[in-house]
């Protein structure tokens, strides 16, 4: 089941997505929520509500004339407003990568233990422009990732178990100001600034149901589910990015296991893989340089577009921007 956000009349609402047409939740049942976060609340007896109403649509007991154009809709992100946002770092590829580039060895503690970061979950944005400020286009780059969102309370889960609170996946760019990030991180504090400014995640939540067929075993020594699909990275309709979710070191439920230590996670928390190997500029401009002294760092401009795309779970559009403001915060740094 794909599960859509849309705005309508100052309102976000809910709905299935099927053969390009949306059916909202009112149309499937008239109890069932109307928004993400009520669906996620009451998970247990919404989901397999919707799942029913999904099957009554496909069998023509719900005729199409109820849907509407998923391209007429104001698309939102599938989970418009998060509880939370943390964000992994679960491929072992891309971290690999980054210290080789800066001439590091690998860190042995990322095979013991998986790490994440909160981020700004204010800063959630569905399809479309992402506004940049002066000082984020100082080395902004996009990070291809998948994320899932929560679905149900729960504190101390055990990775065996941790699966059962996967509400579905979809696919996550981890927008980032690398000046920013590299300069306050100097100090052992952030990611922050470099971070809080957009997270994209869209552009439909996708269930697990509709993923069985994808999903094949966690690497060895690890718990949990994993999916076989490839994930892609366009800028400007040139392909940059090539990886695929099951290159997963670490599995979104040891991720669950490691969060919900002595807390609460609620539904409606996201939490991010972390970047795919290949999926940013920082490392492919360090493996380029490191190959080829004369390599040409890029990073995105205002007016990129930006794809990504993952098996089964669709593609996410954004279009850069730059805000109307001249506004600069390393301008304003002390002692330099």
């Amino acid at each position: 089941m794909k599960l859509v956000s849309y705005f309508l009349e100052g309102h976000d609402r809910l709905a299935i997505l099927i053969d390009g047409l949306l059916y909202d939740m009112e149309v499937l049942h008239p109890d069932l929520p109307h928004n993400m976060s009520m669906f996620l609340q009451y998970w247990e007896d919404a989901y397999p509500m919707a799942l029913g109403g999904e099957m009554m649509v496909r069998e023509g007991k719900i005729s199409t004339s109820k849907g509407f154009a998923y391209d007429s809709a104001a698309i939102l992100a599938p989970v418009p407003f998060p509880t939370s946002c943390r964000d992994g770092y679960a491929f072992r590829q891309h971290v690999a990568a980054a210290r080789r580039n800066r001439g590091v060895p690998m860190i042995p503690e990322f095979d013991q233990y998986p790490i994440f970061y909160f981020t700004n979950h204010f800063g959630i944005q569905g399809p479309g422009e992402i506004a940049c400020m002066p000082d984020h286009f100082e080395k902004l780059d996009f990070e291809l990732e998948v994320a899932i969102v929560i679905c149900k309370q729960g504190r101390n889960i055990r990775a065996e178990a941790a699966d059962e609170y996967i509400g579905g996946l979809m696919i996550m760019n981890d927008m980032s100001a690398r000046r920013l990030q590299v300069e306050e991180m100097l100090l052992n504090l952030g990611p922050a600034k470099g971070k809080d400014f957009s997270t994209v995640i869209g552009p439909w939540l996708v269930t697990p149901d509709e993923l069985q067929s994808f999903e094949v075993p966690a690497r060895e020594g690890h718990t949990g589910k994993n999916w076989n699909l490839r994930m892609q990275c366009r800028v400007n309709g040139k392909q940059v990015s090539d990886g695929n979710v099951k290159d997963m070191d670490w599995t979104f439920a040891e991720i669950i296991e490691r969060a919900s230590y002595g807390v609460t996670l609620n539904a409606g928390d996201v939490i991010g893989s972390g970047t795919v190997g290949t999926g940013c500029f920082l490392e492919l401009n360090g493996t380029g340089k490191l190959n080829d002294p004369q390599y040409q760092e890029q990073w995105l401009q205002a007016g990129d577009e930006v794809e990504m795309e993952i098996d089964g779970l669709g593609i996410l559009h954004n279009t850069i921007v730059r805000e109307d403001d001249d506004f600069s915060i390393l301008s304003r740094k002390k002692n330099i």
